[in-house]
């Protein structure tokens, strides 16, 4: 029934609101640190990997759940804190870029690194199978020594790194290039099928750039 009114058109319209949304409204994102089958080495005899390798970390814009979930075990061995996030990605963006994630892959959320535990596929779009909305992942607090990699920020407040306050925000509006040059991967479907045009203002900054009456963001300063 669906397919007699929906069209790419809609298809193309879902699609972009949920990237406007997370990507030039929320601006959260999450860094995945993929797993390398060919350089992580696996023990003999358990079969279990001694040491994991990961290639480099990719952002990946999300909507990431506010509230941690945490449970702590009490055992011989001291206090336990595990901590679980859900996260949400717009699954033709994942396409867009190519990216595949796995359970067993590792991400990072702050300044804790969560392992892919559960791998959802959200909903088809008006029950169309070939159009999917999104992808739920369950991270877990990866243990102590499982995993070890550079933290990248934001982080938390409580830190002096650099970039462990995120005091820049630019939005992508499908744009090829951020402001740095770097590509996006960025796609806008109904501008990229010539259904709209480019957003004439172009992606919009808030920073402390322009900031004349000193509020700490030039998006108040009017």
């Amino acid at each position: 029934m669906s397919r007699l009114f929906i069209t790419q058109r809609e298809l193309d319209l879902i699609a972009d609101i949920a990237k406007e949304y997370t990507k030039d409204v929320l601006g959260n994102k999450i860094y995945l640190y993929p797993i390398s089958e060919l350089k992580t080495l696996t023990h003999d005899i358990y079969n279990e990997a001694t040491l994991k390798v990961y290639d480099n970390p990719i952002a990946i814009d999300a909507v990431v759940d506010a509230e941690y979930q945490q449970d702590t075990k009490i055992d011989k061995f001291g206090v336990d804190s595990q901590y679980k996030i859900e996260v949400f990605i717009q699954y033709r963006d994942l396409v867009d870029k190519g990216i595949t994630i796995s359970l067993g892959d590792f991400f990072s959320f702050s300044d804790i690194f969560y392992e892919v535990t559960t791998h959802n596929i959200l909903k088809n779009i008006y029950g169309l199978p070939e159009h999917k909305g999104g992808v739920k992942l369950v991270g877990t607090k990866a243990r102590f020594g499982q995993f070890d990699a550079p933290v990248v920020g934001p982080t938390d407040y409580k830190h002096t790194d650099p970039d462990a306050v995120q005091n820049k925000f630019v939005q992508q509006r499908g744009e090829a290039f951020d402001a740095e040059g770097k590509p996006t991967g960025d796609f806008r479907e109904l501008i990229k099928n010539g259904a709209l045009d480019p957003a004439m203002s172009g992606p919009k900054e808030v920073s402390e750039k322009g900031d004349k009456e000193d509020v700490g963001s030039s998006f108040y300063d009017e």
